[in-house]
């Protein structure tokens, strides 16, 4: 690839459900140093003035988002666990956003589903979306084909996503994402800025 060129004033990372509970413990984030390569990269996002946007499953006590039919959430509505409302609390501690940095609770996988995430990179001219996550099978693979479906510039930002099978994850951004996003290291966005 060449030289990533990047319009910081119409680009936003997107930091798709870092979660703590999920981030620290996952053999494939800690071996390739994740969450130390998304912290000096949104660092560097932030300096540079860019928006920086976060994501993170959210649901009510009773968990009234979700119906029976829904084969990936169905099983939490059956469980004891008590529903997070508030996404903030669900983020990683070294990824916290900043008090103005938008956080978007979502009820489904994909970042733009029922948010107002649009509404939000449309407010601040936004057509480049930089996005990383956990996981790469998850909310990057759905919010990859929305945003590509909705004419963003999508770059995955390939050594900060993580997903629980390595290989799930190396056959997503080897063969399915570059038909929809450019795939890149932190470092080549880091360059770009």
């Amino acid at each position: 690839m060449a030289d990533l060129m990047i319009d910081t004033n119409h680009t936003a990372l997107l930091i798709g459900d870092y979660y703590a509970e999920v981030m620290a413990t996952l053999p494939h984030a800690a071996s390739r140093q994740c969450l130390e390569k998304t912290v000096l990269l949104r660092d560097k996002v932030r300096a540079a003035g860019m928006l920086v946007c976060y994501t993170a499953t959210v649901f009510r006590p009773g968990y009234l988002e979700i119906h029976e039919r829904n084969k990936l959430f169905s099983s939490r509505k059956k469980s004891p666990q008590a529903a997070v409302g508030n996404p903030v609390d669900l983020i990683h501690p070294l990824v916290k956003p900043a008090d103005h940095e938008p956080v978007i609770g979502k009820h489904r996988v994909n970042a733009f589903f029922g948010t107002d995430l649009s509404i939000v990179l449309g407010a601040h001219d936004i057509h480049t979306l930089i996005l990383l996550g956990f996981a790469t099978s998850g909310v990057v693979l759905s919010t990859v084909r929305y945003a590509s479906d909705a004419d963003y510039r999508v770059i995955v930002v390939e050594d900060c996503c993580a997903d629980r099978q390595a290989s799930v994850h190396d056959f997503l951004c080897q063969h399915i994402f570059p038909f929809q996003a450019d795939v890149v290291q932190s470092t080549e966005i880091i360059k770009a800025i």
